[in-house]
């Protein structure tokens, strides 16, 4: 498995000094981890690590090169719970991601429900909240498997943290194989859902990986969050059963994963070796 970096790693700084960073770490993967449609005021001035989706992608990409880093995946996190709306990151921005990573050859999409904002969002039945989703997911869905790009929805609101809410979106969806997992330990973990089960469920819809660990002091919270952004500790050292999911994982020719895990070097590096120990 190819194991990159959430491109976090400084505050307030631009994707180049992220990789810069990346590169010094020895690393050579790397997501791009936040995306906006338009211009980004804070982009712009080189104080955020955001990509416009309405640049040329291969400037990007040539950007990612100069430091030697490959882009694993397009983050393109939306509100799928909330009311259509061109000011909130949704159907629109899924699909400029899906052109914008087929043009450079990036497979994979990363795209969740997100916890709800709205009040309209929070009253959803269940019903109403796959329904909603899956009419939002329905023409990025079709349009990814014609450009030859994946889809993938990442454990980090009420409908996504459950192996039953991802399982419904697939089935209204019609199950096409241009709609995946993107398995995120600790968010699944947090939402209260067993990771590994999940893992053993979707292992052969799951092509990606967030790995993040947490610590014994997250346990009160689970079952009350959806999704915590990154960890600051080491693979293996908190509560989530990192092993686990390895050995359901291990056999599943998953191509890459991204440490989600924001502390010194020498955490992501024995993250790094945590992973390799455990045969992915």
């Amino acid at each position: 498995m190819n194991i990159g970096l959430f491109l976090l790693i400084e505050p307030f700084a631009s994707v180049e000094q992220q990789l810069k960073h990346a590169k010094e770490m020895g690393f050579t993967y790397a997501d791009i981890t936040d995306t906006n449609a338009g211009g980004s005021m804070l982009g712009t001035a080189g104080f955020s690590p955001t990509v416009s989706l309405d640049e040329n992608p291969f400037e990007v990409k040539r950007l990612f090169e100069k430091y030697g880093i490959t882009p694993l995946t397009v983050c393109a996190h939306a509100g799928l719970l909330e009311p259509s709306n061109p000011g909130i990151y949704g159907t629109s921005e899924i699909m400029k991601t899906v052109q914008f990573a087929a043009a450079i050859g990036i497979k994979d999409v990363v795209t969740t429900d997100t916890d709800p904002r709205s009040d309209w969002a929070r009253n959803l039945s269940y019903q109403e909240s796959i329904f909603v989703m899956a009419e939002k997911l329905y023409t990025p869905v079709k349009m990814a498997a014609d450009y030859g790009v994946r889809i993938l929805l990442e454990p980090h609101g009420p409908v996504t943290d459950s192996i039953q809410g991802l399982q419904d979106v697939f089935d209204k969806l019609g199950n096409p194989d241009s709609l995946g997992v993107n398995l995120d330990t600790g968010n699944a973990w947090l939402g209260g859902t067993d990771p590994v089960e999940m893992a053993r469920v979707f292992k052969e819809k799951i092509h990606h990986v967030h790995w993040k660990d947490l610590e014994a002091e997250w346990e009160p919270k689970r079952g009350t969050m959806f999704g915590c952004g990154f960890s600051n500790i080491a693979l293996g050292d908190g509560v989530i059963d990192i092993k686990g999911v390895c050995d359901v994982l291990k056999d599943a020719n998953i191509e890459s994963g991204t440490l989600e895990i924001i502390a010194p070097e020498d955490v992501l590096k024995k993250s790094v070796e945590y992973l390799k120990q455990c045969g992915m």
